[in-house]
């Protein structure tokens, strides 16, 4: 079950959106092949405000997450794309629903 999350804050600095934007679409391929994390979402808040929520079974996953590769991506373009450090915040779920997609 679903029991451990993360909610990561991001404020892109001026004229960065579209980067951030992107590199946050390029975000899904990587959390794609991670086995850890079932849940994982990029968000857009605002005009230059953006997040990543994901989600996972165990602290394990979570932790694997914190030090895998999207984690090592973000940490890498912090300087370049964000007006600030980003924040991550450990969540705990209290409660999930997950439909199925439509065939």
């Amino acid at each position: 079950m679903i029991k451990f999350a993360l909610f990561a804050r991001l404020e892109a600095k001026p004229g960065k959106e579209a980067e951030v934007q992107q590199f946050l679409e390029a975000g899904l391929a990587m959390a794609r092949d991670e086995k850890t994390t079932p849940m994982w979402f990029a968000l857009r808040l605002s005009a230059s405000t953006f997040g990543i929520f994901d989600a996972f079974e165990d602290e394990a996953g979570r932790q694997a997450h914190l030090t895998g590769p999207i984690a090592q991506a973000l940490m890498a373009k912090a300087p370049d794309l964000f007006a600030k450090a980003p924040t991550i915040e450990p969540i705990e779920v209290l409660g999930l629903k997950n439909a199925a997609p439509a065939s």
